[in-house]
């Protein structure tokens, strides 16, 4: 009985693992067919691989594109993790009612949908665009400001400082490192796993964004990837072959970085939870 209860849960779970990844497997297949056949729901591997990766470079810039992307993902991330650590270090470490406040204040502006707040920005940073060109609308810098940090990742950080060993800070004071040494050279490579999780959160987010980079990039060679596949589909007879294949190399890159850390990533996001 116990050996078929066992076989039945397996074969629950392969089914619904098969069904998870049958998008994904489907999307990669597409991408060696041509247009019609991936309209007719050909599931078998074609032989227009290289004549879709062909059309897709020689039709968009994917270069350009991927570059801008990594620009704007890269940036975000690194600044992200230092200023939202930063802030949830000092949020759980000098700890008061009044940083309380603050911080309910904080986790507050995470019901604000962002759609809210498009209109605002952009008169900011038109406003901006006079003075300072160089972060104003239609610059890279315009699209990573206002995604710098967030509540959530300030929240995300002062839980798993609750797990960080106060005594160490209390001995890096002792050995006379500052409160920013003691940040640097204590804090930051304790949580490694911490900024793991928070480095994937961050990217995927920065790497998919696509609502705020569409309002405020306005050239062409600014564009990211998630812009550039919208336009490969709003053409009048989109090459889906081609579509399918932008798609797959833009997913490639935000794959590679949560297997590359998933480990770390599941052991962040537990110590947040406890």
């Amino acid at each position: 009985m116990k050996n078929v209860r066992r076989t039945l849960v397996y074969l629950f779970l392969s089914v619904i693992a098969l069904i998870s990844i049958f998008p994904f497997l489907w999307m990669v297949t597409s991408m060696t067919n041509q247009s019609i056949d991936v309209t007719k729901g050909r599931l078998l591997p074609g032989s227009h691989l290289i004549e879709n990766i062909n059309n897709l470079f020689q039709s968009a810039d994917m270069v350009g594109a991927l570059t801008n992307s990594a620009l704007i993902s890269f940036s975000t991330t690194i600044l992200s993790l230092f200023i939202a650590s930063l802030a949830g270090y000092g949020f759980e470490i000098y700890h008061s009612k009044k940083k309380d406040i603050v911080f309910n204040i904080l986790l507050l502006s995470m019901m604000i949908p962002f759609a809210a707040l498009m209109v605002p920005l952009y008169r900011m940073f038109g406003g901006i665009s006079q003075t300072m060109p160089l972060i104003g609308i239609d610059t890279l810098a315009a699209v990573v400001l206002p995604t710098m940090t967030t509540a959530f990742l300030i929240f995300f950080f002062r839980q798993n400082t609750k797990m960080f060993a106060k005594e160490l800070v209390e001995a890096g004071r002792i050995d006379g490192l500052s409160e920013l040494g003691i940040f640097v050279r204590i804090y930051m490579p304790t949580m490694k796993t911490a900024y793991a999780a928070g480095a994937i959160i961050t990217f995927m987010n920065s790497w998919n964004n696509y609502l705020w980079p569409l309002v405020v990039l306005q050239s062409p060679e600014k564009q990211t990837i998630p812009l550039l596949v919208s336009n490969l589909g709003a053409s009048y007879s989109p090459d889906f072959g081609v579509i399918m294949t932008a798609i797959v190399i833009a997913t490639l890159p935000t794959a590679l970085v949560f297997f590359l850390m998933q480990r770390h990533f599941v052991a962040g996001m537990m110590g947040s939870v406890k």
